[in-house]
């Protein structure tokens, strides 16, 4: 089956993180700046300058124009040079779902594929990156801790609360036989008609799970990981 390029565009923008909106009723596209492109991206491969060619690879793929079948190995292949194995990954997968093994780069493709599987074995069993290979960064509105203070909502920060049995009286009314009103200190308060705040406890602050981090501690940054114990 012939497989459209708005959805091979649309795959490969949803993989590298490109969400901007694709016009199907585009103007024509030019075929003639595609090959430039790619020619360019070709020529900083054989340069050994992946960054570059990295960038082309990206600029092909914003500009809504039609995808050559061999760039998805060829952007695979770059990607894998940069150390980024997931979207490697995701590239040389696909070029392999696009042209089998028709394709030009079946075969590098496969290897490809090989040279992948103790990358990502690594990212998958490290514990200082994400599922991507991007390393952790210690939440700085948290500091590592995963839980953010603030003052007590329940005491306003005063640490004591009224006592509710009382109403803050200290006192507490009831009836003898005699049906005659007795005062009574009160026993949850011990006369003194409030109590330590059951919220805070006394502390003043309410702990709360850090809405930067989630109470992970940490957050994502763009440094690709090494997968060894971060310096102190």
């Amino acid at each position: 089956m012939k497989k459209h390029p708005f959805l091979i565009i649309l795959f490969l923008l949803i993989t590298i993180g490109l969400t901007q909106p694709i016009s199907i009723y585009a103007q024509s596209p030019s075929l003639g700046t595609t090959s430039a492109m790619m020619s360019r991206a070709n020529t900083a491969m054989e340069n050994g300058d992946y960054t570059k060619a990295n960038t082309i690879f990206r600029e092909i793929i914003e500009s809504n124009q039609p995808i050559p079948a061999e760039m998805p190995y060829l952007f695979a292949k770059t990607l894998f040079a940069l150390g980024q194995y997931h979207n490697s990954q995701n590239f040389v997968n696909k070029y392999l779902d696009l042209n089998g093994f028709k394709g030009s780069y079946y075969k590098q493709a496969k290897a490809l594929q090989n040279q992948l599987v103790n990358p990502l074995a690594e990212i998958v069993s490290c514990q200082y990156c994400d599922a991507r290979g991007y390393r952790y960064g210690t939440c700085e509105t948290c500091h590592g801790e995963g839980k953010s203070e603030q003052a007590c909502s329940l005491c306003k920060g005063r640490g004591v609360i009224g006592c509710s049995r009382c109403a803050g009286d200290g006192l507490v009314t009831r009836k003898n036989v005699f049906n005659i009103l007795e005062y009574f200190e009160c026993e949850r308060c011990s006369g003194k008609g409030r109590l330590t705040c059951t919220a805070c406890h006394g502390s003043l602050v309410e702990v709360d799970t850090c809405p930067v981090c989630e109470g992970t501690g940490h957050i994502l940054t763009e440094e690709l990981c090494d997968h060894t114990a971060p310096e102190k």
